[in-house]
C-alpha cells in the first residue's frame, strides 16, 4: 500500500439539525469511517480530444461525510468531473486533491480503495458471468478473502435487493436490476467515498426506494456520497448540498432550499432543469423556498398557525 492510500484527513465535522426542508450535508456522527477524505478541485479544466471543453476552471470542495448532488443539463461536465476523483481522467490543468494530497501521480488501483464509482451505463462496468463473481471482484482486489469477503459480497447484495440472485448471470439481469448491481459491486468495496451516476434512472419506485436506502445507510457510516441526478425530488429529499454546472463550470452551489428558491429558477432552467413540485407550489403559495414534499407541509402549518417556519442550518447559514 502507497503512502497515499494510508492518508486521510483529521477531525471530520459533526452533523447538526436539519430543517425538514433539507437533509443533512454531513454525518450525524462518527461512524464506521473514521478515515473519509476531503475532496478537492482546484481551478480544474478538462478537453476531450476532439476539442471539447468539459470542465472549465471548477474549483470546488467537499469536506469529510458531506452527501452532494451535482445536477445540470446532458453534457454539462458532470460526469466528466466525477472520473476525476479516482484517476480515471486528469485534469489538463489545475489540480485534484483527496485527504490534502494531489492524486495526480496516483495510480487509479490505489484510488479504487478509496472512492468507488458506480458508472450511469451498468454494462460500461458490468464483465463477470455471475452476480457474486461481479461483487466480489472490487473487494476482492483489495485484498479481502475467505468469509470477510463473504460478509462484504452479502451484505451489498441485500442493501440492493439482489440477495436471491447470487448465481444469476448479470445479462440476464433487466436494465434497472443491472444498475443496482453495478452499485452493489462498489458497496462491497467499502470505499469511504461513494459516487453515483444518474443511480435512479429506470428505476421503478422500489428501486427508487433501494437506492434512497443505500444512500441513508452510507450516510449513516459517515461516508462521502456524491451523485448525479436529473431526478430533483430525489435531490431535494436525500442531498443536503447540491452542485449545479453548465457549460463545464459550477453555477450554482448550495443547500437544497437555497439552489432551489424562487430567485435561482432562472440559473435552473438555463441548464434545463425544473425545480422540485414542492418547490413550485410553496413559491406560488407564498410559503418561502421549500424543495420538499416534509418541508412544504411544515411550510403551510406555520403559516395556518401565524408562526414563521424554523430555518434550518443550511437556510441560516452562509453560501458555500
Amino acid at each position: 500500500m502507497s503512502d497515499f492510500d494510508r492518508s486521510n484527513d483529521s477531525g471530520r465535522p459533526t452533523g447538526t439539525a436539519v430543517s425538514p426542508a433539507d437533509p443533512p450535508s454531513g454525518p450525524a456522527a462518527p461512524g464506521r469511517f473514521p478515515d473519509v477524505p476531503s475532496i478537492e478541485l482546484d481551478g480544474v479544466t478538462f478537453e476531450y480530444p476532439d476539442g471539447t471543453r468539459a470542465l472549465d476552471g471548477v474549483s470546488l470542495r467537499i469536506e469529510p461525510g458531506e452527501v452532494v448532488a451535482i445536477v445540470g443539463q446532458n453534457g454539462s461536465g458532470k460526469s466528466t468531473l466525477v472520473k476525476h476523483l479516482n484517476g480515471l481522467l486528469r485534469p489538463a490543468s489545475g489540480r485534484v486533491l483527496l485527504g490534502g494530497r494531489d492524486i495526480r501521480d496516483a495510480h487509479v488501483a490505489g484510488l479504487a480503495g478509496r472512492v468507488g464509482l458506480a458508472f450511469q451505463n451498468p454494462d460500461r462496468q458490468l464483465f463477470a458471468g455471475r452476480v457474486s463473481a461481479e461483487v466480489e471482484f472490487g473487494p476482492r482486489n483489495l485484498g479481502l478473502r475467505g468469509a470477510e469477503l463473504q460478509r462484504a459480497v452479502a451484505a451489498a447484495l441485500e442493501a440492493v435487493g439482489l440477495a436471491g440472485e447470487a448465481a444469476a448471470n448479470p445479462y440476464d439481469l433487466g436494465y434497472s436490476r443491472r444498475k443496482l448491481l453495478a452499485i452493489a459491486s462498489v458497496l462491497a468495496m467499502r470505499t469511504p467515498v461513494l459516487v453515483f451516476d444518474e443511480p435512479t434512472t429506470g428505476q421503478d419506485a422500489r428501486g427508487v426506494a433501494c437506492v434512497r436506502s443505500v444512500v441513508a445507510g452510507a450516510v449513516a457510516e459517515g461516508r462521502t456520497v456524491i451523485a448525479i441526478s436529473h431526478d430533483m425530488r430525489f435531490v431535494a429529499e436525500c442531498f443536503g448540498r447540491v452542485v449545479a454546472m453548465r457549460a463545464g463550470r459550477v453555477v450554482l452551489d448550495g443547500s437544497p432550499s437555497e439552489v432551489f428558491a424562487e430567485s435561482h429558477w432562472s440559473e435552473l432552467r438555463a441548464t434545463y432543469l425544473e425545480p422540485p413540485i414542492a418547490a413550485v407550489v410553496g413559491a406560488r403559495l407564498g410559503l418561502g423556498s421549500t424543495p420538499t414534499a416534509s418541508g412544504l407541509i411544515a411550510a403551510a402549518r406555520a403559516a395556518l398557525d401565524g408562526r414563521p417556519a424554523a430555518p434550518g442550518p443550511a437556510d441560516s447559514g452562509p453560501n458555500r
